[in-house]
């Protein structure tokens, strides 16, 4: 089995509740943000990694998005009739990634900075690691209220509390995926998992980064995709 990521689940299945008439007749990921859809803005980030596979995850409004990405090699994972949140959705699409850890990705965030991909695959260190996930600390997250979703340590280890904000980007290893019983299932379970046995990282994100999944996020990823000083 690979010990590094050599493909990508874009999670791109979601209902887009917070945006409201902007996803009635559209999924999320074809939003635009300063002229591009969002979909479009995740995959600038994964072009330069040369990934041997990228697998999109669809249910809500899919023919958009097929569309859109007919004939871009990107696979799709068709979550029918139930959508299987992130940790089932990661599960049903293995057949597509193969074996070994994977990146996986949300689509409804704009960085400005280094690639985040990048940076997680320069700092991945399977043997100590399960999971390695993008914290952005609370003043770099444009567009985000809450208080934080992580602590890290001085080694890098997370756990829960408030402070660095999830990127919705990581490298995170499969196989623990088949051992929980639901079919419907968040990748919480998992990190949890890894946080008690010490295999559950944070990688601070060096940029600025927003959120994009309410209405007010559009403008604000644009103004911070204009604004000079990262």
């Amino acid at each position: 089995m690979r010990d590094h990521p050599d493909a990508i689940m874009l999670f791109a299945a979601g209902f887009g509740t917070r945006m409201g008439a902007l996803t009635a007749e559209r999924p999320k990921p074809m939003i635009r943000v300063s002229g591009r859809p969002l979909i479009d803005h995740a995959l600038s980030l994964v072009a330069p990694m040369n990934l041997a596979r990228v697998v999109a995850n669809l249910h809500y409004r899919p023919e958009p998005l097929i569309e859109h990405l007919d004939g871009r090699g990107i696979a799709f994972s068709h979550e029918t009739p139930d959508i299987l949140d992130t940790g089932g959705g990661l599960r049903h699409a293995l057949p597509l990634l193969g074996s070994g850890p994977v990146f996986t990705m949300n689509t409804d965030a704009v960085w400005r900075g280094p690639n985040p991909l990048s940076l997680l695959a320069g700092a991945w260190n399977p043997d100590e690691m399960d999971a390695l996930l993008i914290c952005v600390p609370r003043a770099r997250a444009i567009g985000h209220a809450g208080e934080g979703d992580f602590l890290l340590d001085d080694t890098g280890r997370i756990a829960r509390g408030p402070g660095h904000v999830y990127g919705g980007v990581q490298i995170i290893k499969t196989d623990l995926l088949h051992d929980i019983p639901d079919r419907v299932f968040s990748l919480n379970l998992l990190w949890d998992r890894m946080a008690g046995t010490d295999r559950l990282f944070g990688l601070p994100y060096p940029g600025k980064w927003c959120d994009v999944g309410h209405p007010e996020g559009i403008a604000l990823a644009e103004r911070m995709l204009e604004d000079s000083d990262v």
